[in-house]
């Protein structure tokens, strides 16, 4: 296990978009149930990390999320959700916030990040609402997603009493550019990585290295494609089906070496 914020998290995540009823919030029961057994088995078998946002299923994943987890202890998860820059005003932001948490059915939001930044943000205004969340225990750390360099300096140079913790950004094998700066900025300054879209929806079984080193090892090119990733961020590919979850879980049975790694590297 790695840490975010001091908190031991699990290598892989699980990803939750489009869960709940999909973009627009629709989606028949049958989906939800499949999708909680998902959740479940990976929380099942040590997955602690599991992330959403407000915007998912209109509300409806933070939700789901929410029923999935009633089982379990809360404070062996590290929940993820994240606020919508419609909403990246001091009081709206403050409300969002509350009301995911009330979606999510706990008591705080392991790490809560800004979704997506937009031009001519506010950026002393939103940090400051991040930090008042932070302060009254709604949320543990603040993160942010999908943000530049520049744009993560800017929201360093705003946070006064806490720090970011995480950046979510698109990365997979067949998105390589966070290779070039922004995995080391964020290894600088102690910000954790989550990658999303690890799995590009299979597309990265495809790659042939990936094919290479999968009939190599004999292990899924899937798992192939996490372990990569797992060297510099935590993945968490979503699985709406039982049968991919187990897939998923799998990775972390066995770990990639140097050699593989280095010749995955050097293939993009």
């Amino acid at each position: 296990m790695t840490a975010i914020g001091g908190k031991k998290v699990s290598p892989i995540g699980i990803g939750t978009w489009s869960m709940g009823g999909g973009k627009l919030g629709f989606g028949g029961s049958g989906a939800e149930k499949e999708e909680m057994k998902c959740i479940k088995y990976a929380i099942e078998n040590d997955i602690n990390v599991i992330d959403t946002a407000e915007v998912y299923g209109m509300g409806r994943a933070e939700t789901l999320v929410g029923n999935a987890i009633k089982e379990f202890g809360r404070d062996e998860l590290f929940i993820i959700t994240k606020v919508s820059p419609y909403h990246f005003a001091r009081d709206k932001l403050i409300n969002s916030a509350k009301n995911s948490l009330k979606r999510l059915n706990c008591q705080y939001i392991d790490l809560y990040l800004l979704h997506w930044p937009t031009p001519g943000m506010n950026m002393g205004e939103i940090m400051g609402a991040m930090e008042t969340l932070a302060d009254s225990g709604i949320i543990n750390n603040i993160g942010v997603s999908n943000f530049s360099i520049s744009d993560m300096e800017k929201a360093m140079t705003e946070t006064k009493r806490h720090t970011i913790v995480a950046n979510q950004i698109h990365y997979s094998l067949l998105e390589r550019s966070p290779e070039d700066r922004i995995l080391d900025f964020c290894d600088k300054n102690k910000i954790g990585v989550i990658a999303y879209t690890p799995i590009e929806n299979g597309r990265v079984s495809e790659i042939r290295e990936v094919v290479r080193v999968s009939e190599q090892r004999k292990k899924p090119p899937i798992q192939v494609a996490l372990q990569y990733l797992m060297k510099r961020a935590i993945p968490i590919p979503k699985a709406s089906r039982l049968e991919h979850m187990k897939e998923i879980v799998g990775t972390l049975s066995w770990e990639m070496n140097a050699s593989d790694y280095k010749a995955l590297k050097d293939s993009g």
